[in-house]
């Protein structure tokens, strides 16, 4: 991938933050997805790929989409092949409560980088490079975190877990903090907490991620796991095998494993870092939306906003924190307007 797409890709995530920007608070996360989905993919039919969505983001929370399949960018003859997997806002819910850690993040890579897989459930286990090699999601999480903290020099009550704070996931937290794991449970948005979990040792003290969310999401992450040298491992599972089960679960399960099979891939299988993201010749962006632990989210006073993205660049493992300061009155008209509603 040409090392100038990287900066391409990092005006697309700033984009979607800045349209997400006027929905912080609003408590309408359709709307705030929406808005961000929309720049998103007016910046990307912008730049000089022939680019295709193999990860899009929607179903699960039934909001608008940049669908699996889409064809993005110019799309001329000499243009370099791409492909994109998105999430326009990491953490809907909390962009529309006003929450901390809202993230609109992308990953691009080539033609066969990532896993292609339908939006539904994942499981995920993440670590640092440290304790690459050290995960299995065929054993008992407490085995694993024995492991990890093993390999680490850790005791167990010196380990850090981020899980997302859902009722699926109760009963773990209650297991792990029997153990004297501390126990960091985030509300949504389980990516930054991926990315912390990996990035040099020092920034964020946080030893492992584990819990099920969106398989967007995952594959992602995965991305930037891969780019910064960290393990992870992965099982798509149907919605109906997750705690909450309701005859509308069951219905969807039913699609989900349609669309498994017509693209070949396993469910309840576990998938390793290789499978979920096939080399390093990617891209990771992500702009903070709210203010967070990984990246700060916008401020804005009147035409002037400014923001904070984070980009890696896989093959060479250079890690950028981009501050921006925009002038909205001198962006296009279209993203003008989708800034300015």
């Amino acid at each position: 991938m040409k090392r100038s797409l990287s900066i391409e890709f990092s005006r697309v995530t700033e984009a979607a933050a800045l349209a997400a920007f006027n929905w912080i608070g609003r408590g309408d996360k359709s709307a705030a997805d929406e808005a961000a989905v929309n720049a998103m993919r007016l910046l990307l039919n912008e730049m000089e790929i022939r680019g295709e969505v193999v990860i899009g983001e929607g179903e699960i929370d039934e909001a608008p989409m940049l669908y699996i399949g889409e064809k993005v960018g110019l799309g001329r003859e000499e243009d370099e092949e791409i492909t994109i997997a998105v999430d326009p806002i990491d953490g809907t819910r909390m962009t529309a409560m006003g929450q901390a850690n809202a993230l609109s993040v992308l990953a691009a890579g080539g033609k066969n980088t990532f896993l292609k897989a339908p939006d539904m459930y994942m499981e995920k286990l993440v670590v640092g490079s440290e304790a690459k090699g050290m995960i299995d999601l065929n054993l008992p999480l407490e085995q694993n975190l024995r492991r990890v903290a093993s390999k680490k020099g850790k005791l167990l009550t010196q380990m850090t877990v981020a899980v997302l704070d859902k009722p699926r996931h109760q009963e773990v937290i209650r297991e792990m903090q029997k153990l004297g794991v501390r126990v960091m449970a985030i509300p949504d948005g389980d990516v930054a907490a991926a990315v912390q979990c990996c990035l040099p040792q020092g920034e964020f003290e946080l030893d492992l991620l584990y819990g099920i969310g969106g398989a967007p999401e995952g594959v992602v992450a995965a991305a930037a796991v891969r780019a910064l040298g960290g393990d992870m491992q992965a099982r798509l599972i149907p919605r109906n095998q997750v705690k909450g089960n309701t005859l509308e679960n069951f219905a969807h399960a039913e699609k989900e494993l349609a669309r498994c099979e017509a693209l070949n891939v396993a469910v309840n299988d576990v998938l390793i870092l290789d499978d979920l993201v096939r080399d390093d010749n990617l891209v990771f962006a992500a702009t903070g939306i709210t203010h967070g632990d990984l990246l700060k989210g916008i401020v804005r006073r009147g035409n002037l906003a400014t923001t904070e993205t984070l980009l890696i660049r896989g093959r060479s493992r250079t890690i950028r924190k981009i501050q921006s300061s925009h002038y909205l009155d001198r962006k296009d008209p279209a993203l003008h307007e989708m800034i300015n509603p």
